[in-house]
């Protein structure tokens, strides 16, 4: 359903949690960068269960930065408008 829905309401980011029931994030990631009308939307990936190596997983999916939880708002704030200007 995410990913449906960022094709129709082209946001200006997508926050991702990597941790999803149904589709994990990393492959929401992938369906997200491989559609022409969702590619350059930045992708900031969530994830309150960080294993070694999962940053490097995050880019190759596609996503555009990384975080952990619990969420320090001042960083998050400041990745978001590093993507926004």
């Amino acid at each position: 359903a995410g990913v449906e829905m960022a094709s129709s309401a082209s946001p200006d980011l997508i926050l991702m949690d990597l941790s999803l029931p149904v589709m994990d994030g990393w492959e929401a990631t992938r369906q997200i960068k491989a559609d022409p009308a969702t590619q350059g939307v930045p992708v900031i990936a969530l994830t309150a269960h960080a294993m070694s190596g999962d940053e490097i997983k995050a880019r190759e999916a596609g996503c555009d930065d990384y975080d952990t939880k619990p969420v320090n708002f001042k960083r998050l704030l400041e990745k978001i408008a590093s993507f926004l200007g």
